[in-house]
């Protein structure tokens, strides 16, 4: 039995001798340069990734882990080596590393060698914990995984989901397009989990209704897809579609940028905005609030759209855009814009009562109004559509001389063409005269704001709008039939004050 087992073990030694007689015989040649690396290293190294994205599309509802990996293929017949592989957060990251089996906590790796038309994985892991306040944990966590070959830079988008939020259209939609139908039906948001928008969402055949306290974050930024680049985070109604936004004094809808964080708050351009396609009817917007968008509200032609006790503010383009569309608004405040405030163009009908137009810290106009389309580049042929403007006990003041801007493209030939009237409104106007001399006199029971000093409000700089102790708006308005109570639901007296606040002693 001795022998047998002896006999046995004979060709497990043989094999180890020769594999350990192969594996000195290569060392050798290695080392004696018989082998040489041929390294690619020309600075127009790209190298390939099996995904540019990687999103980690769980949405926790508590802590919790997960794991995506990428594939970095070298397609050189050389070696390919990678100065760095790192977070762009570094080991400030919520994601972590390991590549090709290795973890780097610190989030770097460096001196990374591929083999000729060979590949390594990347594995990247993000740990959520979505109760943690928005500033460590917002409602999508972006930064980008940087690869540096040969002084050549490369990144892959890493994307998770940081809060227990309805992710709309879903989690894969950035830079792309949705519709939300429901067969001219109503489709309501009434979770009381916050929506977050990610991509562009066209609403049509469908009414979206938003209840009081519905909470609507969008995430924005540049997006690329088969008709061009353009600004993500949008709303859009088609003919059929439309918005029905519900809220109260005590629970608003907000409509505003993913980033929630106190140095977010006053940023503008965050998201695209909402637009309303043409032949859109019925949008109604009630205590709602909108911020921090491109364009606020953009009405297309022939669509419709009421305002009541609405905020529009902090946005980089205009607040409220209407082309030959119909506006009414009541008890609604503009702010804080890029550009105007509240802009008609190609004519339209728009009544506005008790709204407040402050556009301080920019360069152009706080309202604008025109009646025409031009044709040519030189504006030289246009198109004229009949303009009817009506504004009622409003607030239209701001840092510059002129806050009212007005262009009839017909000079006041075509009175059909331009029907505009104001009636107990605070105005701040200087070279409009010029071109409109019996403006003041046409604007019946209105107060000129003529002087920037003059006592209006409480502190724009901290953007209170409420009237000041001697505001030149105070008793100066003209009650008007339904409209009792200010934009916080305060009741106005039989001497109401101009703007969308009444004055509270």
């Amino acid at each position: 039995m001795d022998f047998q087992r002896h006999h046995l073990r004979t060709p497990l030694t043989l094999t180890r001798f020769l594999l350990l007689l192969v594996s000195a015989i290569i060392l050798a040649w290695w080392s004696s340069g018989c082998f040489k690396i041929d390294y690619y290293t020309h600075n127009d190294a790209l190298l390939s990734f099996s995904k540019d994205t990687l999103r980690f599309d769980t949405v926790f509802t508590d802590v919790g882990s997960a794991t995506r990996s990428i594939r970095i293929r070298n397609p050189y017949d050389q070696f390919v080596r990678i100065s760095r592989i790192a977070l762009e957060r570094g080991d400030a990251s919520k994601f972590r590393i390991n590549v090709d089996g290795v973890s780097y906590p610190d989030g770097i790796a460096e001196n990374v060698e591929i083999w000729p038309k060979d590949s390594i994985w990347v594995f990247v892991e993000v740990t959520i914990d979505p109760d943690e306040p928005f500033s460590v944990s917002p409602f999508i966590i972006d930064e980008s995984l940087q690869i540096e070959t040969n002084g050549n830079q490369q990144t892959v988008i890493l994307e998770a989901w940081g809060q227990n939020a309805n992710y709309i259209p879903n989690n894969q939609f950035k830079g792309k397009l949705a519709v939300l139908s429901c067969n001219l039906e109503q489709e309501s948001w009434d979770d009381p989990r916050p929506y977050v928008l990610y991509g562009a969402l066209f609403i049509d055949s469908c009414t979206l209704h938003l209840p009081a306290g519905t909470r609507i974050y969008v995430h924005g930024g540049i997006a690329r897809n088969d008709l061009g680049i353009y600004n993500d985070g949008l709303i859009w109604t088609l003919s059929q579609g439309r918005i029905v936004s519900e809220g109260t004094v005590d629970e608003p809808v907000i409509i505003q940028g993913d980033r929630l964080e106190p140095e977010f708050a006053d940023v503008p351009g965050q998201w695209g905005g909402i637009r309303l396609g043409a032949g859109s009817k019925g949008n109604v917007f009630k205590y709602t609030t909108i911020k921090n968008s491109i364009v606020g509200i953009r009405a297309d032609s022939a669509s419709s759209l009421t305002l009541a006790n609405v905020r529009i503010y902090n946005n980089a383009n205009v607040g409220l855009l209407g082309e030959r569309s119909s506006i009414q608004a009541t008890n609604s405040l503009f702010y804080n814009q890029g550009a105007q405030s509240v802009a008609f163009t190609y004519g339209g009908n728009y009544q506005f009562d008790y709204c407040t137009i402050a556009s301080y810290g920019n360069t152009t106009d706080g309202v604008y109004m025109d009646n025409f389309r031009c044709l040519n580049d030189d504006c030289s042929s246009v198109t004229i559509y009949r303009l009817i403007a009506s504004w009622r006990n409003c607030i239209i003041t701001g840092s510059g001389t002129d806050e009212l801007n007005m262009v009839d493209a017909t000079s006041g030939k075509e009175p059909f063409a331009w029907e505009v009237m104001f009636a107990n409104c605070v105005v701040r106007v200087k070279d409009l005269l010029d071109d409109y001399p019996n403006f003041l006199s046409q604007c019946r029971d209105c107060v000129e704001n003529k002087e920037y000093t003059d006592p209006l409000f409480v502190n724009i700089d901290m953007a209170q709008y409420q009237l000041d102790t001697l505001s030149i708006a105070q008793d100066k308005a003209k009650p008007l039939p339904g409209i009792t109570a200010d934009i916080d639901d305060q009741p106005r007296d039989n001497m109401p004050d101009i703007g969308c606040y009444e004055r509270k002693e």
